[in-house]
């Protein structure tokens, strides 16, 4: 089956979805998110297929969200650094989280996530940042932003 590609969309939801549509994707950067840097760590926690992963993090390589950095020349081995354009997505993230917890499970759920500063459960929520509400999809509207290049 073919895929159908978004990265050129309009829409920054379409694009967001191109990135991280498949599914592994949004959990390789759990894991460098959460601290795995390593090839093999990633693979091993995962338990994701090695051609798969390498395929994701060259991708992810690609789109300026993580870098590789050789760290032992023979044998040669890599590993992963989060960009600042990496880190953003830990919103996208975070918010995923939430809602398997709400919705996806009938039990209690078996992973929780928490500040390590407090040790309180984190329940992430979604907010505007001008207005610092909660966002809302009855509040929202979509329109198209004015060009800033024409005057």
């Amino acid at each position: 089956m073919r895929r159908t590609r978004f990265d050129q969309n309009q829409c920054p939801m379409a694009r967001t979805t191109d990135l991280l549509g498949d599914w592994w994707t949004p959990l390789v950067m759990r894991e460098l998110l959460l601290g795995k840097r390593r090839f093999n760590d990633i693979q091993e926690t995962l338990d994701i297929n090695r051609s798969v992963l390498t395929q994701r993090l060259a991708r992810l390589v690609d789109e300026g969200v993580i870098e590789r950095r050789r760290y032992q020349d023979h044998p040669p081995r890599d590993e992963y650094d989060v960009t600042d354009k990496g880190r953003a997505l830990w919103d996208v993230l975070s918010v995923m989280w939430r809602y398997g917890e709400q919705w996806l499970f009938d039990e209690p759920v078996p992973i929780e996530m928490y500040d390590k500063r407090t040790g309180e459960r984190i329940e992430p929520a979604v907010i505007d940042r001008n207005t610092g509400q909660v966002l809302d999809p009855a509040s929202t509207r979509r329109r198209l932003s004015a060009d800033p290049t024409t005057t």
